[in-house]
């Protein structure tokens, strides 16, 4: 994983809106495999190469999940980091990923809400310049003051 900044912890009292964080990851066949077997589904579309060809997507696409786990690293890791806690997160799905490609997730802090220790965030993932997943998070972000 390519990300731009050391994991930790950024507590609320040193976030700023406007602040992103972002990490990319090649999608790998391999990656597909774990996230069929650790969800449980195993939907044709992500796993077989013929049934896949027939679909919308003329071959195989990684799980919508997986892709939006990637946000959940960057938020868990980086924006705001360890300790963080997700609340809520909403995700549009704007097109497929596929095995081998290149994802970056992004994470921009809209909203800071001191006095509930609360951050909404921008999320997006990106295959070149490509949106191809789109939402907003709300994270329960760890305190100086509390932690």
């Amino acid at each position: 994983m390519l990300d731009n900044l050391p994991r930790g912890t950024i507590v609320i009292e040193d976030l700023e809106i406007g602040m992103i964080r972002h990490l990319q990851k090649q999608v790998t066949d391999r990656d597909i495999e774990l996230f069929a077997e650790v969800s449980t589904d195993r939907n044709p579309v992500h796993l077989d190469d013929a049934y896949a060809q027939d679909t919308i997507f003329e071959g195989r696409i990684a799980h919508g999940m997986l892709t939006a786990g990637l946000i959940s690293a960057v938020i868990g890791e980086q924006l705001p980091g360890h300790g963080t806690v997700y609340l809520g997160q909403t995700l549009k799905f704007m097109a497929p990923v596929r095995p081998g490609d290149m994802v970056r997730a992004e994470v921009e802090v809209l909203a800071i809400d001191h006095s509930k220790r609360r951050v909404t965030l921008a999320t997006r993932c990106l295959v070149g310049d490509t949106v191809v997943l789109k939402g907003e998070a709300v994270v329960l972000a760890p305190s100086r003051k509390f932690d």
